[in-house]
């Protein structure tokens, strides 16, 4: 634990001490999978929000008959908005997090037969997007303290098939970015950061998302700023975003000065945004600030009392950071729980009235990747040696496996309720500690 990070605990936890004295006796009382009172007996905010002075603005691009990207101004207003508040150069709306990374990778060239480096501990459209590319992607390790991608195993995966680098922010917590991208520019790759949980999070000052060549974002309904769907791309390279805005837009030229024949000047997609998506993302911009700071309030308080309690550690930033929390992540020991499992202290977290999780396994196992190489055209663009190897390689991700097996976390639409709550999530998870031996057996 470094110095900054000790002290920020200390100052939360000096916050905090005055409810201290509440949680340690409701602690006493037994947990509700022993019979006892649930901790937290009422509800957690609704996700997605809808606000009703929205509406005219809404109702305004529905009626404009305006709906289409190009025949309207929205998506434009919003492209400006996002870089602005990112801090990039420029901006894409796209159809969804995973078309906007799809068509990062496009743009940078990694094609059919290219190596991707990423993160294994990741939602699974960071897979697919690669794989979308007919290119493989290969992992470097977890660290389990951080939960991202770890950079010390990055070099023993480069080969002369490697185009690109894929760390993601997993949860709003940013990555190890200087160190991976000084990897990335000995070897001359590129960096397409998978910012799609990580909508304002900061890395030393500067935001997620602008820290690569080109950074993505998803508005899916769960996330922060949320339109059903819809994602971003972002870059401070104009030039890069420009070929983006190509690819999205069926291969169309973005001036007419480009244009040839019938203006299609290149491979594309049709990843386009629509009008209604972008007035509703531009509605929620200022939502999204004042929330992602109780977010951080919250998540700082549920930090510096939850690593109090023996077998609980919050999971670790890199220095001068600022994480999102799209889920409050924590690492479990079972040891100073009396050998009861992670699984079990879930269930018994849930039943005080704590929804809580642990979204991701060792998906590579699940079987999309084994489809993969087996296809026909996987074993045409790779040697059989190459992809027994890779399928063998899954094994090695030893950091990876811990971080699935001992982390568990509490969902971002509980990070929006009052103080209180978070002092019943403490409360519960002292009562579960306290009578650890008890749930152990039961």
């Amino acid at each position: 634990m470094n110095r900054r990070y000790f002290l920020k605990l200390v100052a939360a936890t000096a916050a905090i001490g005055a409810a201290a004295p509440r949680i340690l006796r409701a602690a006493d009382a037994k947990p509700a999978l022993l019979g006892g009172k649930p901790a937290h007996t009422g509800t957690w905010p609704g996700w997605p929000q809808w606000r009703s002075e929205w509406e005219p603005k809404i109702l305004e691009v529905y009626r404009s008959c305006k709906w289409f990207r190009r025949s309207g101004t929205v998506v434009s207003d919003f492209e400006r908005v996002w870089s602005e508040l990112i801090g990039a150069k420029k901006s894409l709306a796209m159809a969804s997090g995973t078309t906007s990374l799809i068509t990062s990778l496009r743009v940078l060239d990694v094609g059919p037969g290219d190596e991707v480096i990423c993160s294994p501990y990741t939602f699974i459209a960071t897979y697919n997007s690669i794989l979308a590319c007919d290119a493989l992607p290969v992992f470097a390790d977890t660290d389990p303290a951080t939960l991202t991608m770890d950079p010390k195993t990055i070099a023993s995966r480069i080969t002369d098939r490697t185009r690109a680098i894929m760390p993601v922010h997993i949860y709003g917590m940013p990555c190890e970015m200087d160190a991976i991208n000084a990897i990335a520019k000995k070897h001359k790759l590129a960096v397409v950061e998978d910012a799609c949980q990580a909508w304002l999070a900061e890395y030393k000052g500067r935001k997620c998302g602008v820290l690569g060549d080109l950074g993505c974002f998803s508005f899916q309904e769960s996330k922060h700023i949320p339109s059903g769907e819809g994602g971003a791309i972002t870059s401070m390279s104009e030039e890069l975003i420009d070929k983006c805005n190509s690819y999205h837009n069926c291969g169309r030229a973005v001036r007419d000065t480009d244009a040839i024949g019938s203006g299609f000047v290149t491979r594309g997609m049709n990843y386009r945004m629509t009008q209604f998506q972008a007035q509703l993302l531009l509605l929620q911009i200022e939502k999204l600030k004042q929330e992602t700071a109780i977010r951080q309030g919250n998540a700082d308080y549920l930090r510096a009392h939850l690593g109090k309690i023996p077998g609980i550690t919050p999971v670790r930033l890199p220095d001068n950071s600022k994480a999102v929390w799209h889920l409050c992540a924590f690492l479990y020991d079972a040891a100073p729980f009396n050998g009861l499992s992670r699984d079990k202290f879930m269930k018994a977290l849930q039943a005080e009235g704590v929804p809580c999780s642990s979204p991701y396994r060792e998906q590579y196992y699940d079987g999309l990747l084994d489809e993969a190489i087996n296809s026909r055209g996987y074993k045409r663009l790779w040697p059989a040696k190459r992809l027994k190897a890779y399928r063998d390689s899954f094994k090695e991700l030893k950091g990876n496996k811990q971080a699935c097996e001992t982390m568990f976390a509490f969902g971002q639409r509980m990070l929006l309720a009052k103080r209180s709550d978070m002092d019943q999530i403490v409360e519960a998870v002292s009562k579960i500690q306290k009578y650890s031996a008890e749930l152990a057996k039961a």
